[in-house]
């Protein structure tokens, strides 16, 4: 996933660290296998590149991450998006990224990106666990797999018998239990320059998304990796980034993709209507501002001012 995973934990029954290292990289490995554009034999890659009509059955793990991605795109009317993969190649990101020029692509090249971003025609039977290549779709899971992957480690630990823990992958957390003492684990979210919210996660999971990693810039234009899939291209409202609290780390980052997407007024009707706790950070002339929606909890709101 191009990235790194890092644990905290309260060990008491003084489970081996190997053991608890090797159970979690063994998770991980197992979502890269499936899930991973950049790995080419990846269960990803060989749907991506399959004849059209081919029907292929996938791993349960897998069919459970395109599964959230697909209800999340039916829910939002496509802001977020699996098949979005050649757009992100287009765009110049991931492992297939157009690198033949440094220069945005032009409206017929997203035109013709477009046809094949439909989500609407992937067609996933949940009971039988199998997806059928419409033809020319390519998957990029990358919005959902990550959170995935944090849950899949927390399963894993959980099976060791280990209750209390903080996971972290490529910044996405999952918290189990609390910390050694009693209280919950917390983590820190940047709302303003100099201020950051402490956020309890008391059996929760965290993601955020934003415009402040992975950009490319070409002659003064300056673009993120978070594309629309509706318009075929990055995001230009004024949200810098979106943090999200859920359960389940997956709906988490499925969820700050989506509403990094549909930007701050869509974004936090489409989180009021759903329930979701959300922290949004806008970008304005008098200096960036922060709001949430009314699933996020009270008591994390008020900033730490941070040292000079």
């Amino acid at each position: 996933m191009g990235t790194t995973w890092s644990l905290r934990l309260d060990n008491p029954r003084m489970v081996a660290l190997e053991e608890v290292r090797a159970a979690a990289q063994a998770a991980l490995d197992r979502v890269v296998a499936q899930m991973s554009t950049w790995e080419a034999d990846s269960d990803i890659r060989r749907f991506n590149h399959a004849a059209a009509g081919s029907r292929h059955v996938l791993e349960p793990e897998f069919a459970k991450v395109l599964a959230c991605a697909l209800q999340w795109a039916a829910a939002s009317d496509g802001a977020i998006d699996p098949s979005i993969g050649p757009l992100v190649a287009l765009w110049g990101f991931g492992a297939d990224a157009d690198t033949s020029h440094d220069a945005p692509p032009s409206p017929a090249a997203i035109v013709q990106a477009l046809e094949r971003v439909r989500w609407q025609r992937l067609a996933l039977d949940p009971d039988t666990r199998t997806a059928i290549q419409p033809g020319g779709a390519a998957l990029d899971l990358s919005g959902v797999a990550k959170g995935f992957a944090v849950d899949q480690v927390a399963a894993a630990l959980q099976a060791l018998g280990l209750a209390d823990f903080l996971i972290e992958v490529g910044g996405e957390l999952r918290a189990a239990g609390r910390r050694p003492g009693g209280d919950p684990w917390q983590v820190l979210v940047e709302a303003l320059p100099g201020h950051t919210h402490r956020v309890p996660l008391d059996g929760m999971a965290i993601a955020t998304s934003g415009d402040r990693w992975h950009v490319r810039e070409h002659q003064g234009r300056r673009w993120s990796h978070t594309l629309d899939p509706r318009t075929g291209e990055p995001v230009q409202h004024a949200l810098a980034s979106v943090t999200v609290l859920h359960p389940a780390c997956m709906e988490a980052d499925a969820l700050a993709t989506v509403l990094t997407v549909l930007g701050p007024d869509d974004g936090l009707a489409f989180a009021r209507r759903h329930g979701v706790a959300a922290l949004f950070v806008c970008r304005a002339d008098a200096g960036p501002r922060a709001f949430s929606s009314p699933a996020w909890p009270a008591a994390s709101l008020t900033p730490t001012v941070d040292a000079a």
